[in-house]
Order: structure tokens, then C-alpha cells, then sequence
């Protein structure tokens, strides 16, 4: 199986889809970087076209995939774009029908045309797949290039499904199921941060993996803190208000505060009932799945629409747990929870449009639950059994966002996701691992059967579920 680090399971990124946003995204950045090194030159393009099958047609304008294609095609890098820029470029490009390939060449761009949407189409490896083609003025294709984007922003190019094992990285700790982790851990009696972190210097020095892991908690807790301080309407034709910054002026009504940080102590030290504390957890989550879904920067932790689980649930170990949560106890946090997301990529899947939403929320809760008991003194194994028990409450969770939009029920999916996550941290806690009836590995594999057998409607198309019974019309960019 494919070696995986953290950083793959938790990236920076644009909202409000992983899958259909990110990835699309990347797509277009990856085939304009082909483009050139093919020797192409873009003052040689004319015209460029982009096909969008299955649920990235069905869901596209929802999931603002049309937005991420057009961005990625303008050059512009989702990790440090200015966020005005996100719809700003797009909405230019729809009104003047002109695109700035890569940012220094620009072409005539007619979005009714170059923008295709087979929403009956399926192309055979995954249901989130692309086509990208670069004309010369003849009408010649000059490059074209078959994309997927298979969950969490990750892309794979049409005939790299099946990588030689030869090329892939070689880690001091191969984890490819929670038996392994239990291997490792046990010989010489580590944590599942302490295994993370000696394969991630098989790519990076330690101080780099250090300074990343803490540019990655920057931003979750950024995005946590923009959540809960912006009031509005979110984009999209559902009119669903923001509802975070209201709960957090109840909360802490009187507080002052000039940072994130200082927020956060203010939050820590406010010692709330319990009442309370599951408002905050409610709001920490739903701060920013709301920015996601205004098409703000946020971590992709393991997808975009699952985004606002394990920050709300870090959120809860720095502010509530009791414990001294300093930088270290957050990077080893991140580390477990990347670990647990990456058994999931290998032995299930991580995308909606292939699993539901048990990839996505699921996913994420069962990542915070082992990162959370691990971070209050929990074993490997009871780690291992807290991802379980997340998992296995949420197998067969469908997909079927209103609209397409990443909004109704992600949202509150997302507190609910952060809920169960500590539940079954402190379950596992208190129990005994050695009498669990029902393993990782077996919940994992259970997840991807329930994936493969879930009606194809209920996989991020809009064609099912809610989304079926709450009538919307939503506009193109």
C-alpha cells in the first residue's frame, strides 16, 4: 500500500469541498505544470476546456468545482491566494469570457462551452473525474490529461491507479493496518506520534515536520476563530445564516480580546458546566465548516466537508480537558490523527462520492477520537479501540448535501462528528481493549463493504436523502 504522511491527510486548502474543490483544483495546477513540460508554451494555447463527470457535475456548481477549475487554471495557488480572489477571478471570467492561463496568457473562455458538465457520465475509475484538453489555433489538442479526484484533495492522473511498489517511499514503520501500529508501538513501548513522527522524517527534517504540523494548527484554529466571529448569510441560494458568532457572544459575552489566542484563554479559563462546554464543542465545529463553506481557508482534516471535527475536538483537549496542552501535545495530536486518517484512505476510501458520508464525518470522528485518547493518557490500543467505536456509530452515514452545497446537514454534522469523537475517546479510556469484540482493522473494512453496497444516490449526487425532499435552485458562479 502507498506510504502516506500527515501532510497528505491534512492539507491547506480552499472550502468547500476536498473532493470537489481542491482536488479539481489541483487537477488544473497539475495540468498546466504537464502542459509546459510537454514543451508547450501557453501563448501557444487558445483555448482550454474542462469536462466534469459524474458527482462533480452533479454537485459541481454546489461544491464550487466550476470556481476551483478557473482558479487552478489562473494560476493561482490554494494555500496563499487572497481569499477575495476566490470568487472575485471566477465571477470576472464568467462575465468577460476571458481566462488568464496561468496567470501571464490570456484566451478567450466561454463557460457554457469550455466548462462541460456530463452529469450522466461516469468515467470508469472513480465518480469524481476530469478531463482537461489545451487546444493550439487550429483546433489541434495539444495536451489532454484524465484526472480523479479521489477524496481529501487527493489526485490521481489517469494510468497512475497502480503504482509499481518499487516507486513507492520505504518508512522505517510501514503502518498499513491498526495490527501494525500495535507492532510498532509495542516493541518499544511508543505512541502512535512517536511512530508518525519517525516516518515523517523519511521526507522531511524533524524541525520542518515541527514548523508544518504547527502552520497546519495556525490555520484550523484561525479558521475556528474567523467562524465564531463572522455573522451573515452563506453563499449558495439556501440562505442558511451563520450561526457560530452568535452562540460565541452568549458564551462570552463581556470578554476582551485582541487574538486568537488570547479568545482561547478566555474560553479555557471561563470554566464552563457541561451545558456549556457542549455549546462551545457545537460551536467550535460548526465556526468552521461555515467558513468552508464561504470558500475560506481551512485544513482539509481528512476532507473539507469534515473539516470542523478535529479542530473542535482539539479545541475541547486545549480548553476543557484539564491537561496542559502545550505546542508539542498539539503536534502529537495532529500526528495520531493523520496516522488514523491515512488507515482509512488505504483500506477504505475517504471520498463521499465513493462512501457516503461515513468517509467524510465518519473518518474524521474516528481521527479525533484516537488523537484525543492518546493526548489524555489512553494506550495504543485504547487509542486504536476510540477510532473504532467513533467509526462503527457512524457506518452507513449517507451523503446527500442540499443543493449540493457543503452546507445543509454538513454543518451540524460536523458538532455531531466532534461529539461522538470525545464520547469514544472516554469510552475507551475506562475500557479494556483486550475484550473489544470488534477491531479497527475490522471496522474499516466493514466501512468499505457498507460503501461499495450504499445506493449510488447517496453518494454525494444530490439525488437522494435530503436533498431529494428540500427543493433549491442553485446559480452558476
Amino acid at each position: 500500500m502507498e506510504a502516506i504522511s500527515v501532510f497528505d491527510m491534512l492539507k491547506i486548502g480552499v472550502g468547500p469541498s476536498s473532493s470537489h474543490t481542491l482536488g479539481p483544483w489541483r487537477a488544473a495546477e497539475r495540468f498546466l505544470h504537464e502542459l509546459q513540460s510537454e514543451h508547450h508554451a501557453l501563448c501557444d494555447i487558445v483555448r482550454v476546456q474542462c469536462v466534469l463527470y459524474g458527482s462533480l457535475a452533479l454537485t459541481g456548481h454546489g461544491h464550487g468545482t466550476d470556481v476551483a477549475v478557473l482558479m487552478g487554471l489562473s494560476g493561482a495557488n490554494p494555500v496563499s491566494v487572497p481569499l477575495d480572489q476566490v470568487q472575485a477571478v471566477p465571477q470576472a471570467i464568467y462575465r468577460d469570457h476571458v481566462l488568464n492561463l496561468g496567470g501571464v496568457h490570456s484566451i478567450p473562455f466561454d463557460a457554457e462551452i469550455d466548462l462541460d458538465f456530463r452529469f450522466s457520465e461516469v468515467l470508469p475509475y472513480h465518480a469524481n473525474g476530469m478531463i482537461l484538453r489545451a487546444f493550439s489555433e487550429s483546433g489541434t489538442i495539444l495536451y489532454e490529461g484524465t484526472y480523479y479526484s479521489i477524496g481529501g484533495g487527493f489526485v490521481v492522473k489517469e494510468g497512475e491507479q497502480n503504482q509499481p511498489v518499487e516507486q513507492q517511499a520505504v518508512l522505517p514503520y510501514p503502518v498499513n493496518s491498526g495490527k501494525d501500529l500495535i507492532g510498532h508501538c509495542g516493541l518499544g513501548q511508543a505512541c502512535i506520534s512517536d511512530i508518525v513522527f519517525q516516518n515523517e522524517q523519511h521526507w522531511r527534517a524533524p524541525a520542518d515536520v515541527r514548523e508544518g504540523l504547527w502552520e497546519i494548527w495556525a490555520c484550523m484554529r484561525d479558521s475556528v476563530y474567523r467562524g465564531c466571529h463572522t455573522e451573515g448569510t452563506l453563499p449558495g441560494g439556501l440562505d442558511v445564516s451563520r450561526r457560530a458568532a452568535a452562540i460565541n457572544k452568549r458564551l462570552l459575552p463581556d470578554a476582551e480580546y485582541h487574538s486568537a489566542h488570547e479568545w482561547m484563554e478566555q474560553i479555557r479559563y471561563s470554566k464552563p458546566d457541561f451545558s456549556r462546554t457542549l455549546k462551545w464543542i457545537g460551536c467550535f465545529a460548526m465556526a468552521v465548516n461555515e467558513e468552508n463553506a464561504n470558500f475560506g481557508r481551512i485544513v482539509t482534516a481528512p476532507t473539507n466537508g469534515a473539516a470542523g471535527v478535529i479542530p473542535a475536538v482539539l479545541m475541547y483537549y486545549y480548553c476543557f480537558s484539564g491537561e496542559e496542552v502545550d505546542r508539542e501535545r498539539i503536534l502529537r495530536f495532529l500526528m495520531t490523527a493523520g496516522e488514523i486518517g491515512s488507515l482509512f484512505k488505504k483500506g477504505s476510501t475517504i471520498s463521499a462520492a465513493m462512501g457516503g458520508c461515513q468517509a467524510e464525518i465518519g473518518v474524521s470522528s474516528a481521527m479525533a477520537a484516537a488523537a484525543l485518547c492518546e493526548g489524555l493518557g489512553g494506550t495504543t490500543a485504547q487509542s486504536l479501540m476510540a477510532a473504532e467505536i467513533a467509526m462503527e456509530h457512524h457506518l452507513g452515514l449517507t451523503c446527500d448535501p442540499v443543493g449540493g452545497l457543503v452546507q445543509v446537514p454538513c454543518i451540524e454534522r460536523n458538532s455531531m462528528g466532534a461529539i461522538k469523537a470525545i464520547t469514544a475517546a472516554k469510552i475507551a479510556l475506562e475500557s479494556d481493549p483486550d475484550k473489544a469484540k470488534v477491531s479497527l482493522d475490522a471496522v474499516i473494512k466493514t466501512m468499505w463493504e457498507t460503501a461499495q453496497d450504499m445506493n449510488t444516490k447517496y453518494k454525494e449526487t444530490s439525488q437522494g436523502g435530503l436533498a431529494a425532499n428540500i427543493a433549491i435552485s442553485v446559480p452558476e458562479c
